[in-house]
């Protein structure tokens, strides 16, 4: 009795994998979709730019096809435990980044990105990495900013120099 009952937990499809499955379907379908609903420029090649999402939605589509088999074949390997603690901070300082890009600037909206960064990895208090996080943060500013010309959010610190 009890191997038909790890027979049939272990032929039970992985629900987590179909999920996986369905979102890379809907990606393929969004992907082609899009591109069949541009129109299509003058072409004097059989392989324009239309090619390369089409290609990319076929390659999203036989990846979900794949992933639902195996998921139905139960043989994905057993995952592990996920800490959710990291996921927050990282998702946090990803949020505090967009929210303070235009008000802040960059310097300190990457910094605080960083700080929370280093955070879900375990490493250094917040007191010390959140300096470092927009010193490092301001010496990229000034390369993409001054350096290269580009155009990057200036805030406080940056309009200081």
């Amino acid at each position: 009795m009890s191997q038909a009952t790890h027979h049939d937990a272990k032929r039970r499809p992985d629900w987590a994998a179909l999920v996986i499955a369905a979102a890379l379907a809907v990606v393929a379908v969004v992907i082609a979709w899009s591109t069949a609903s541009h129109g299509t420029g003058a072409s004097y090649a059989r392989v324009g730019p239309t090619t390369m999402p089409y290609v990319i939605a076929v390659a999203f589509g036989g990846l979900s096809i794949w992933t639902a088999f195996e998921a139905f074949r139960g043989e994905f390997p057993e995952r592990e435990h996920q800490e959710l603690s990291p996921i927050l901070w990282i998702v946090g300082g990803l949020a505090a980044q967009m929210l303070l890009l235009k008000v802040a600037g960059f310097s300190i909206a990457t910094g605080l990105l960083f700080a929370a960064t280093v955070r879900a990895f375990g490493r250094g208090p917040l007191w010390k990495t959140i300096p470092i996080g927009i010193a490092l943060s301001f010496v990229i500013w000034i390369i993409f900013a001054r350096g290269l010309q580009l155009s990057l959010p200036a805030g406080l610190l940056e309009h200081l120099f």
